[in-house]
């Protein structure tokens, strides 16, 4: 058997840009690189497709935690807001 590689809890920020040229940075807790891969790969395309965005980009630097589910309602109304900004 391959021995498993702990895989270890990382805080980071993420910054999203819009298309119509505003910005948000919030404070995100991922625990692995997986949840990170996950957010950026499925996630985050799928809030920005909810909120009708295209054209959003996703910055990640390591940062100090915050709760998962706050941030999540961050990202969804930060991508919302973008879509009445165009409307």
């Amino acid at each position: 058997m391959t021995p498993v590689t702990p895989q270890f809890e990382s805080p980071y920020s993420v910054k999203i840009e819009t298309a119509t040229g505003g910005s948000t940075t919030i404070p995100i807790a991922v625990l692995t690189p997986k949840q990170l891969e996950d957010f950026l790969q499925i996630e985050f395309k799928k809030l920005a497709q909810e909120a009708g965005v295209k054209g959003a980009r996703v910055h990640v630097e390591r940062s100090v935690a915050a709760d998962y589910e706050q941030v999540m309602r961050e990202v969804a109304a930060c991508l919302r807001s973008a879509k009445a900004q165009v409307a």
